[in-house]
């Protein structure tokens, strides 16, 4: 599986979205359940791993630019 890959982003947002994961949350077993709760806490801490990588990769230019005197405004 490649590391970019947009359509398994899309099938996690519609799993969650439809209620298919709050379905099996409920009706699964305490296994099942735990497996459940362990994705989303991995995935929270990957989103804020995005989020922190996210703004590094956008205001690093602006920074870089900001410190060397680059002015930006047109």
């Amino acid at each position: 599986m490649p590391l970019l890959d947009p359509n398994y982003l899309a099938k996690l947002d519609a799993y969650m979205k439809s209620g298919d994961m709050e379905f099996d949350f409920k009706n699964g077993d305490e296994q099942r359940k735990g497996e459940i709760l362990d994705f989303l806490e991995q995935l929270m801490d990957l989103a804020e791993v995005a989020d922190a990588t996210a703004t590094k990769l956008i205001f690093k230019d602006s920074y870089l630019e900001a410190i060397a005197g680059v002015k930006t405004d047109a």
